[in-house]
């Protein structure tokens, strides 16, 4: 046989081979249950409900097996899924959320309304190649709730002048159903790996109390700005979960970690990694939510970029429960301004903050704390954004071992935005055993006419300053790079004043003492130090410093 024959027998048997063992995946050892032999249609306008339920059904009877979905267009309310069931969607086949809210149901609370429902099952898996639609719609109108989270952007644009129009989902505010694509409660060995889900008209995916979880190689996709409340992926005390290799655009948050009692008793969130994704975000690319009840823990994100969303990462506690043990690493981000209603494109924002306060409550020391955040390391990130990073605690919670290391922060602002959040690039209040290493603070065109400080800290100790650079927002003003007000035993060391600096390092309030500068290079600073009237020299120590001047005293 001639080689040039030889080639084409040998192609033909590889094909052979390929087809088998692509076939082999619906019938060697594998018990699959074709949805078209149960009554499904494929043509969209019919509803396919019944018939994928029964397959699904066949399949839980026989022990397990796979749910077919063949290419083709498939419509229908919710889908109740069992243990030992692979659903596979068909690349070319689309499983659309009905618009008839009559076919949803079943569940035990409206807020578990889905598609794809799952409670009380273990080993199951939603695979494929094709799409999960929620055909989510949405319309534009004047903003009448009384979102707390909302109220000081609602209240400032008033006050501007400007409009308050803003995006609701269709059928607000008689529509009491908005279902999930995916919801799944109590829940053991899921996998949910390939598919595209998209138009979600609420948050796309909800988990509660669900353990040993793989997500990977999904879309995620809501239109942002527009699909207010669709969030991406919700795990609400979920343990051992790993996400994966996947792009999530949103126009809520793209991942939220919570232990909250919305779905069932709560539980705490934890053992949780998520590497190899794209984020997207009107809101928050991830955030750890403000309605713990017990905690989030042990949480590692790495390796991801973030993408023309609003805002990076958000920490918050309000019920009491905690944030801590999270490491988030290897990160690039590009934020932007959405609209008034959404976030304002900073960095990253942690806030300690009681139901009460959210509600305009004011401050008192005999309140019970709000929650706790502890022993967060976020590490060698870049990023470009419109607003700032503000670290908040609260005078009955201060956030406790926070560590950022190895950032190179550049900051602009939108001139076509309403209004700016901003004053200094990076602030920090009501936090202890606080760490920045190797820290870059970069302004970028166009300015902003209120920028400060590069690094503000308030209400502070245990700070430790090492390899910072930054200066002030404009050359030329009487501003600080660094102002601390009120803080107590810091260190700043190896740290550099970049050409046209002010003054490097400002020290006000009467608490302020056991400040200890250490191997600076601050000879581009025009003052190196300087001392308000309240703060005592002997507050401050120095050892060789490259300083352009004696430390300067209002005294």
């Amino acid at each position: 046989m001639g080689r040039n024959n030889f080639g084409k027998v040998f192609g033909g048997v590889v094909l052979i081979m390929y087809f088998a063992a692509g076939s082999s995946l619906f019938a060697a050892g594998t018990a699959t249950f074709n949805v078209k032999d149960y009554g499904a249609t494929g043509a969209r306008a019919d509803n396919a409900t019944g018939a994928i339920q029964k397959a699904i059904d066949a399949c839980a009877q026989a022990g397990g097996g796979m749910v077919y979905l063949p290419p083709g267009e498939y419509t229908s309310g919710t889908l109740h899924l069992r243990s030992h069931v692979r659903f596979h969607i068909e690349g070319g086949a689309t499983l659309y959320a009905s618009k008839d809210m009559s076919l949803f149901g079943g569940q035990e609370v409206a807020s578990k309304t889905a598609l794809l429902f799952a409670d009380h099952v273990e080993d199951v898996t939603l695979e494929g190649r094709g799409t999960v639609d929620g055909q989510g719609g949405y319309i534009w109108k004047e903003d009448d709730l009384d979102d707390v989270f909302v109220r000081p952007a609602k209240d400032l644009m008033r006050s501007l002048g400007k409009s308050l129009l803003r995006s609701f989902p269709e059928g607000y505010p008689d529509r009491k159903i908005y279902p999930h694509l995916v919801w799944m409660g109590d829940s053991t060995d899921i996998r949910i790996t390939g598919l595209s889900f998209i138009n979600s008209p609420t948050w796309t995916m909800g988990f509660h109390a669900v353990e040993r979880m793989v997500i990977d190689g999904i879309y995620c996709y809501t239109k942002p700005n527009d699909a207010v409340w669709a969030d991406g992926i919700d795990m609400d005390g979920c343990r051992d979960v790993h996400i994966s290799n996947s792009s999530i655009t949103t126009a809520d948050d793209c991942l939220v970690f919570i232990s909250g009692e919305f779905w069932g008793p709560a539980r705490t969130c934890e053992n949780i990694t998520v590497t190899n994704c794209r984020l997207t975000s009107s809101a928050n690319a991830v955030k750890f939510s403000e309605g713990n009840m017990k905690g989030v823990q042990h949480v590692t994100i790495d390796n991801c970029v973030i993408n023309d969303g609003s805002s990076g990462f958000s920490f918050a506690a309000s019920d009491g429960g905690f944030v801590r043990d999270v490491v988030i690493s290897n990160i690039t981000q590009n934020s932007r301004r959405f609209d008034w209603f959404w976030g304002q494109g900073g960095f990253m924002g942690m806030t300690l903050k009681t139901s009460a306060e959210y509600h305009g409550k004011p401050v008192s020391k005999d309140d019970p704390a709000p929650g706790s955040i502890q022993n967060i390391l976020i590490r060698n990130i870049i990023v470009h954004a419109k607003g700032r990073a503000h670290i908040d605690g609260h005078p009955n919670s201060w956030i406790d071992g926070l560590t950022m290391e190895n950032i190179k922060f550049f900051i602009g602002t939108d001139p076509t935005a309403p209004f700016d959040w901003t004053t200094n690039a990076m602030q920090f209040h009501w936090v202890k055993n606080l760490k920045l290493k190797d820290v870059e603070v970069h302004w970028e065109e166009p300015a902003a006419e209120k920028w400060t400080s590069a690094l503000y800290v308030e209400d502070a100790k245990g700070v430790e300053i090492d390899g910072f650079s930054g200066r002030q927002a404009y050359v030329g003003r009487d501003v600080p790079a660094i102002a601390l007000k009120n803080v107590s035993d810091v260190m700043i060391r190896d740290s550099k004043a970049p050409e046209g600096t002010a003054t490097f390092l400002k020290l006000s309030g009467p608490d302020t003492h056991d400040i200890s500068l250490f191997g600076n290079d601050l000879r581009k600073a025009k003052v190196a130090i300087q001392l308000d009237p309240e703060v005592e020299k002997s507050a401050l120590q120095t050892l060789d410093n490259f300083m352009p001047t004696p430390v300067a005293s209002e005294k």
